[in-house]
Formats: structure tokens, C-alpha cells, sequence
């Protein structure tokens, strides 16, 4: 039987929502309100528990890791495919795939493929909605560049969108990523942006749903 794990950013959100049911029951329990009080009151928290659940669980994967294959760092919908000028570290014009995360995907973030993490940048941003298309110019966001060599090279963008208030990227400048290695995580809808040098083949399209870490997206 397959045990569900919960991803170590929630934790704090879990506990804190277990703690406020525990303390809404015995409030309940002292004051004797109307039933449908008590009925409507315990409906809300179940529905809000199942959903912080839903959105915490941190699956097991393994990655392929095929090295001609670039992998969907996260799970959602493929929003936006285009040629874009990157202008923070490869200086240079790069095929986008934006890949959007509802509140029910999982929101943990996967490296898609291997290299070294040259550079690491954070900017605190606006926080439109995710799937706008200046969202990746103007949101809080994450940036990692990352390099295998002069042909295996991409730029991975964590943008938060209108609910995300934090956005977390575990691994240092310098760090030796493998594909599917967890690099990150946004907590409450997001995007998440990959560019990868002109010369790769795009093997996804728009309105694609891919699974990160095991979905090919692109090959070198």
C-alpha cells in the first residue's frame, strides 16, 4: 500500500490547520451553537483540510533521466511556447515553455535536466496571475541558469502567481543538479518557465498536461 507524504514546507500550514479544528471543536462544544452552525462550520474545515492536503502531497517519482531529454520541472498545463530573449545570464534569444500550476497540481520543483548551477537570481516582483503573460517580466520569481556545456544549457524561471507568496529554491550556485532532482517549491498557483537553447526540439504543445520530472518536454 502506498504510504502519502506531505512535503516539508506544509508542515506548518498542516499542524496549524489540525490545531485550528481542535480548537474549533471544543469552542463549539463549550458555546452549543444553532447545529447548522456546528454542520457548516465543520463542512468549511474539512473542505479546506483536504485541499492544504491536496496541495502538500510530495510524490515519490524517478525520473527517466535520459541525457537527451529535457523533463517537465513540475506538473500542469503547457500555457505559453516562444522564441524569448533571455536577458539575465545566456544574453541570448531562447525557446520558452511555460508550464502552469493550478491549485490542485503538486507544486514541488524539479530540475529537467542535469548540469551545474551557474547563477541564481530572486526577484520579489508583482504577483499577477500566473498564466499572464507578462508574469514571467514582472512576478516574484526565481531565476537558475544552468549548464552541461555550450549545447546543454537552459534557464529555469519559478514565478509565483496571484495567490503565491513565497517561493523556494534549495540548491547554491555551484551545485551539481541531476534530471528529476528536487530544486524547489511554490506554495498556492504558479508557473513555472524553462528556456532551453533554439537548436532543441520542442516535443510538447499548448494545453499539454505533463507531470514533472517524468513528462519529456524538449530534446537536445
Amino acid at each position: 500500500m502506498a504510504v502519502i507524504r506531505f512535503h516539508r514546507e506544509g508542515r506548518y500550514w498542516i499542524m496549524g490547520t489540525f490545531l485550528t479544528g481542535a480548537l474549533l471543536a471544543l469552542l463549539l462544544w463549550k458555546l452549543h451553537p444553532p447545529l447548522w452552525v456546528s454542520i457548516l462550520l465543520g463542512i468549511l474545515w474539512t473542505i479546506w483540510t483536504a485541499l492544504l492536503l491536496n496541495f502538500f502531497r510530495y510524490p515519490s517519482r524517478r525520473c527517466p533521466a535520459e541525457p537527451q531529454l529535457v523533463y517537465a520541472p513540475c506538473d500542469g498545463k503547457v500555457v505559453e511556447i516562444k522564441r524569448t530573449f533571455e536577458p539575465k545570464y545566456f544574453q541570448t534569444e531562447m525557446t520558452q515553455i511555460s508550464i502552469f500550476m493550478s491549485p490542485l497540481n503538486v507544486h514541488v520543483n524539479w530540475a529537467p535536466a542535469a548540469g551545474i548551477l551557474r547563477f541564481r537570481d530572486y526577484n520579489p516582483g508583482t504577483h499577477l496571475v500566473a498564466w499572464h503573460p507578462k508574469s514571467s517580466l514582472l512576478n516574484e520569481q526565481s531565476f537558475l541558469a544552468v549548464e552541461q556545456d555550450a549545447q546543454h544549457r537552459y534557464a529555469l524561471r519559478q514565478i509565483a502567481g496571484v495567490l503565491a507568496r513565497r517561493i523556494c529554491t534549495y540548491p547554491a550556485t555551484g551545485s551539481s543538479l541531476r534530471s528529476g532532482s528536487e530544486i524547489g517549491f511554490i506554495k498556492f498557483g504558479s508557473r513555472v518557465d524553462v528556456l532551453l537553447p533554439l537548436t532543441a526540439e520542442v516535443c510538447v504543445r499548448l494545453g499539454d498536461h505533463v507531470r514533472g520530472a517524468l513528462t519529456p518536454i524538449a530534446r537536445w
